[in-house]
């Protein structure tokens, strides 16, 4: 466990020039949730110089050790300072050290006085695992869970709704639950402003149409001007509302282990099984590089190829001795 350097309380230190790297942020026109995702991930580099008892200023090439060794345990605490549930991924730690990273460059960038260079934070070895994405017949099951098993049927087309439009467009949940009802013309096109403020239509099958239709028929009136919205709970009482990704996380969790599906389907392996399905069927990988998003067709490879089925309908195509 790591301990403050003489055992008194963990001084209150804040990093210096903070709010500015986040203004830079937002003027070089990152989202609000990256935003977000940078300042979480800062105050728990912030969680570990207050537990070492050590400024800023004085940090060296042993405190990033130290701190990837902090990352790597259970005895870290929170962006909110509580202590961690369980061990951080690998790619978790990176990211939380590529925030770190990039918050140096800005501060040499500007001028601003830097303790060490940003080459100093080596990020950690993470494990490749072999991919896995859930068979067709159980993302059908899946989707279509909802209707029989939400006694509440406004919630039942609606949560319906969300996972059809999931599987028909591989759209990310963020940008699902941002989605507005002026962003969807007549014909199912969808228009987004995904990552990296990237424009791209997504669109809509017959039948994730015919759901999304019911969905708005039941939806009522209101002033929000998001397309999902939610009917209790704390988001429900504000203007603006909209359905939080945590939900809709949790209920494909749920709908899972009812169904007894062991893959380990979420929102992102209902994308990534959007785009394998597409390329098991003939899609070009360009195509579904521009339906994903993607700004490296490399990433979307890593999407469409990782099917074992497809890598033995491959072998069995074009191997030498196939016949």
């Amino acid at each position: 466990m790591i301990t403050n350097n003489n055992g008194n309380k963990p001084k209150s230190i804040r990093l210096p020039y903070v709010d500015d790297f986040l203004l830079s942020l937002q003027t070089n026109n990152y989202s609000q949730e990256t935003i977000y995702n940078y300042e979480r991930d800062l105050n728990v580099f912030e969680n570990f110089l207050r537990e070492i008892n050590l400024e800023f200023n004085k940090i060296n090439k042993k405190t990033i050790l130290n701190y990837k060794a902090y990352l790597a345990s259970q005895d870290r605490k929170t962006a909110k300072y509580i202590a961690g549930k369980k061990k951080l991924s690998s790619f978790s730690q990176n990211r939380m050290l590529s925030a770190l990273r990039a918050y140096l460059k800005f501060l040499i960038d500007m001028d601003y006085n830097s303790p060490i260079s940003p080459e100093m934070v080596k990020l950690a070895k993470t494990t490749k695992k072999h991919p896995r994405v859930a068979q067709f017949e159980e993302i059908i099951k899946i989707i279509e869970f909802p209707t029989n098993f939400e006694k509440n049927k406004k919630i039942a087309i609606r949560n319906r709704a969300i996972l059809e439009m999931l599987f028909s467009t591989g759209m990310r949940i963020s940008e699902l639950v941002n989605l507005k009802k002026a962003q969807i013309d007549k014909e199912g096109r969808i228009f987004i402003l995904g990552k990296g403020k990237k424009e791209r239509f997504v669109y809509l099958t017959k039948r994730a149409k015919v759901h999304l239709e019911k969905y708005l028929e039941i939806r009522g009136k209101t002033d929000s001007p998001y397309l999902f919205v939610p009917y209790r709970g704390r988001n429900n009482k504000k203007r603006d509302k909209k359905i939080s990704p945590n939900y809709i996380e949790y209920k494909i969790k749920k709908y899972r282990e009812i169904l007894g599906i062991n893959v380990p389907i979420n929102a992102h392996g209902i994308r990534h099984a959007f785009a394998t399905y597409l390329a098991e069927n003939g899609a070009n990988p360009a195509a579904i590089q521009i339906l994903l998003g993607h700004e490296s067709l490399d990433t979307t490879t890593r999407y469409v190829h990782t099917s074992d089925r497809y890598a033995e309908k491959i072998q069995r195509k074009y191997h030498p001795l196939k016949d």
